[in-house]
């Protein structure tokens, strides 16, 4: 059987699903129906597909620790993970990968899989990728079309040909009206557009180089400047912004006549708005689906999500409620794509909810902070079994840090020593230190900050274990 890369796409921001999903920590990061994230589940659905090999992963540069700790904790050992510098499209990422895939001479077929989907009927789904394999394996850049199961105005559509199983593609369709949806419905001949493609790697770049040389220069460039960093490869920054950005459907797809579509009925979502997850997760009896602690009297076909506080609804219809350590949403499921505009209005104003959650995640473990003032701010630190912090020092602050449970390793200029629960530190300002677990248990400390400035930026870097740049 010839090879089978899974490609898994991971470089989306989730906009759509704010307040949850975030810049820094978007909805592939996210468990929204189970205990495994998104990407996690994308990986895991292919248990059990014959020639399936390690994922190659594409992903944003501010993910990679994101990604590859998510990886570990399900035990895959991705063959690359590729990152992106800045954001460029579907179409250079994809051609990046194809590229990655056949640097060791061979020539596998790409499972392209865009890691923020859910798919309910798994057996079905890798059924339908052994069905597309022959297309792929013949030369045919396959597609797979999802069976309508309502007049969707948000999906573009693919109009198939004649006959069964994998088809010629007749044309791809932008976002219809509705009483255009409707007609592509009734008419049995269209499909929703799902982003997920099976092509040999040379097939699609020979496809792309028809269409978008300059695409394919550029991709191959950065990858041939790329640099090993621990477990990641990065992509050359200035060639890699030189590339023209475009999807894989205007750059490719919609001109070539080697375009095939495959259509699947195996439970698609793309989880791109609340609307859609209300309709994948699990309802009662009147149509709720609530996560955390919720209390709904008289409340129908509502979605409504809780991480710490209790939500109480009251005669609600058709409502999402989604609550965070800093952020609540109310809106009503009609509206719930009009969250891409607050998120655009966030940034636009500089507001940190646009990009950063309350609790921030880092390579060594994460942060949340709980209090903060003019001059102090109060944080909750959360360090991993063997993570250390980087060698550093603040111009602004000064630091205290009471150890609540596990075992500090504490650097302070040229002291080095152990504190354990209930022990605590002073940290000078402008004294160069560092904090590390050197224990089998999560360290959990707080940190109580005061000064005249107390950003983040405030941090020059004299070394790191993790690549990070100094300041």
């Amino acid at each position: 059987m010839t090879e089978l890369v899974p490609v898994l796409l991971s470089g989306g921001s989730g906009t759509r699903l704010w307040p949850l999903s975030r810049e820094s920590h978007p909805k592939q990061f996210l468990p929204l129906l189970g205990e495994h994230t998104l990407l996690q589940d994308t990986w895991l659905r292919l248990r059990g597909l014959p020639g399936a090999e390690a994922p190659l992963v594409i992903a944003n540069e501010e993910h990679r620790f994101l990604v590859a700790e998510q990886l570990l904790e399900i035990g895959v050992t991705p063959s690359a993970i590729v990152l992106e510098p800045i954001g460029r499209n579907t179409a250079p990422a994809i051609a990046v990968a194809a590229l990655q895939a056949m640097a060791d001479g061979s020539d596998p077929v790409l499972l392209v899989l865009p890691s923020d989907h859910v798919i309910r009927d798994e057996p079905a789904f890798r059924a339908a990728v052994l069905a597309a394999l022959p297309a792929a394996q013949a030369g045919g850049l396959v597609t797979f079309g999802i069976v309508p199961s309502a007049p969707e105005t948000g999906y573009g559509y693919i109009k198939a040909g004649k006959g069964e199983g994998v088809r010629a593609v007749e044309r791809f369709v932008e976002k219809p009206d509705l009483a255009t949806a409707k007609q592509y419905v009734a008419s049995g001949e269209y499909f929703w557009n799902s982003g997920m493609f099976a092509f040999r790697a040379s097939r699609y770049l020979e496809e792309l180089g028809k269409t978008q040389p300059a695409m394919i220069a550029s991709a191959r460039e950065a990858l041939a400047k790329a640099r090993r960093d621990v477990d990641f490869l990065r992509l050359d920054r200035d060639a890699f912004a030189a590339c023209p950005s475009d999807s894989i459907d205007y750059a490719v797809m919609e001109k070539t006549d080697a375009a095939k579509v495959l259509p699947i009925n195996v439970g698609w979502n793309d989880v791109g708005s609340w609307s859609a997850l209300w309709e994948v997760s699990e309802q009662d009896a009147a149509g709720n689906a609530h996560r955390g602690e919720v209390i709904a009297l008289d409340c129908h076909n509502t979605l409504a999500m809780s991480e710490r506080r209790m939500i109480a609804m009251i005669g609600l219809n058709d409502v999402v409620i989604v609550d965070t350590d800093d952020a609540l949403l109310v809106a009503h499921k009609d509206a719930v794509q009009q969250v891409k505009d607050i998120v655009t209005d966030l940034r636009k104003n500089k507001q940190p909810q646009a990009t950063w959650h309350r609790n921030v995640y880092r390579p060594w473990g994460n942060y949340d902070s709980i209090d903060n003032g003019e001059r102090f701010q109060v944080k909750r630190i959360v360090v991993k079994p063997g993570g250390t912090l980087s060698l550093q020092m603040h111009h602004h602050r000064a630091e205290h840090w009471i150890v609540v449970s596990g075992t500090a390793r504490v650097t302070c200029d040229d002291k080095v020593f152990i504190l354990s629960e209930n022990e605590s530190t002073f940290i000078p300002l402008g004294s160069r230190h560092r904090l590390e677990n050197p224990g089998r248990v999560p360290l959990e400390l707080i940190e109580v900050q005061s000064g005249s400035y107390l950003g983040e930026d405030d941090i020059v870097r004299f070394e790191d274990v993790y690549g990070r740049s100094p300041g």
